[in-house]
């Protein structure tokens, strides 16, 4: 590894030395994958293929405790973050310009309780994953139109579906959130 330019919050850049960038990745359960690593083109990739932007980082996250490392680093060093759940944005904000990604796309649990009409789902989880599961106990949850849509991105800007007049929106059938938060600065 060798030392990394990468964008600010300003839009200036900074320099990750080797050692930081070692250190954050030995630390993470998930990928680190950097430039010229082996499936970093496809891990840039998104649903709109307009949207090409190669991120300096990308964290692939495979819990909770990947993404608050992710979001530690971004804001220890002021670095520019991007978040990607499912990729489907189409305007491309899930994939930033020599920035920092933190892809939650391989967060993919899902549990359904038939009882309660409830399921639990990761922040990599689709549209088509969720309804797939659901529809096994004959369910369904109020979400968007496009089945390769992320359930996190989609809830957290409302969730306009089929189901909207009936049910309300992605957000209105939101139970609960694990929120990660980013240490507290002393």
């Amino acid at each position: 590894m060798k030392d990394l330019c990468i964008k600010t919050t300003t839009g200036t850049e900074t320099v990750l030395g080797e050692a930081t960038i070692e250190d954050f990745g030995s630390r993470l359960h998930g990928e680190l994958i950097r430039p010229g690593d082996e499936g970093y083109e496809d891990a840039r990739q998104l649903w709109n293929g307009m949207i090409d932007r190669k991120p300096a980082l990308i964290v692939r996250a495979t819990s909770p405790t990947d993404v608050a490392a992710a979001v530690n680093l971004a804001r220890e060093n002021d670095l520019l973050l991007a978040v990607r759940g499912g990729g489907h944005n189409v305007a491309g904000t899930a994939m930033a310009e020599r920035a920092l990604v933190l892809d939650l796309s391989a967060m993919k649990e899902i549990e359904v309780d038939p009882e309660r009409c409830t399921a639990r789902a990761g922040a990599g989880v689709t549209i088509g994953e969720l309804d797939e599961e659901t529809q096994k106990h004959g369910l369904a949850t109020p979400m968007g139109v496009v089945s390769q849509t992320g359930i996190a991105g989609l809830t957290l800007n409302g969730g306009i579906g089929y189901l909207r007049r009936k049910h309300g929106l992605s957000s209105d059938n939101l139970l609960s959130a694990e929120v990660v938060r980013r240490e507290a600065v002393s």
